[in-house]
């Protein structure tokens, strides 16, 4: 089934929409100190799906490649108010490994020759950037928001529908990071259920 334009603009609006259903009430969780997300995860994260929007909008990815900008973007929003509002200050010598990982691939895709070797870096270090959250989570998974990570999942569905060149450049990124979301949000509920008293 192939979509016109039309439908392009309609699932790249539907994208945006969820990007900001997910972040306001994340960002206001935040706020209210009950959501205390692992700065390490978002400062990689926010780094690297800005870098990925570009890649993507240079391989044609067109309207598609709008909402994983302004995701980025907002991503940096929750590193700046977490650090004011809820700092999360139980950072291990793991997470600075995987800091340590993420800061260190990262700049491997500016020396990469095509986009796609870009995406793939960037994609890997992406996944990285759950390596922190994920092992907080396991911890203290009450700490964690699953419904953010739970529409992200969907918005990475209509960032996909949305993206006017199918290639592994345009699709890789959300279709990898939708998968992991939805890992990281199975991993959220069967510890809060393991941890929920009897």
């Amino acid at each position: 089934m192939t979509f016109d334009l039309h439908h392009k603009e309609l699932f790249a609006a539907l994208a945006l929409v969820l990007t900001f259903v997910a972040f306001v009430p994340y960002y206001r969780s935040i706020w209210q100190q009950k959501t205390r997300p692992h700065v390490f995860s978002w400062l990689i994260w926010a780094a690297g799906t800005v870098i990925i929007s570009v890649a993507q909008w240079t391989d044609g990815a067109g309207i598609g490649a709008w909402p994983i900008a302004v995701s980025g973007l907002l991503t940096f929003g929750v590193v700046l108010l977490a650090l004011a509002r809820a700092p999360d200050t139980s950072i291990v010598k793991l997470d600075w490994l995987f800091l340590a990982l993420a800061l260190t691939a990262l700049p491997l895709w500016f020396f990469t020759s095509t986009a796609l070797s870009a995406v793939i870096v960037l994609t890997i270090v992406d996944l990285l950037g759950f390596g922190p959250s994920a092992r907080k989570a396991y911890e203290r998974p009450d700490e964690e928001n699953a419904t953010f990570f739970a529409i992200a999942v969907v918005r990475n569905g209509f960032v996909i529908a949305a993206l006017e060149n199918y290639s592994w450049t345009t699709v890789l990124f959300p279709a990898a990071v939708g998968a992991a979301c939805i890992l990281f949000v199975l991993l959220i509920l069967a510890r809060r259920r393991i941890a929920k008293p009897a």
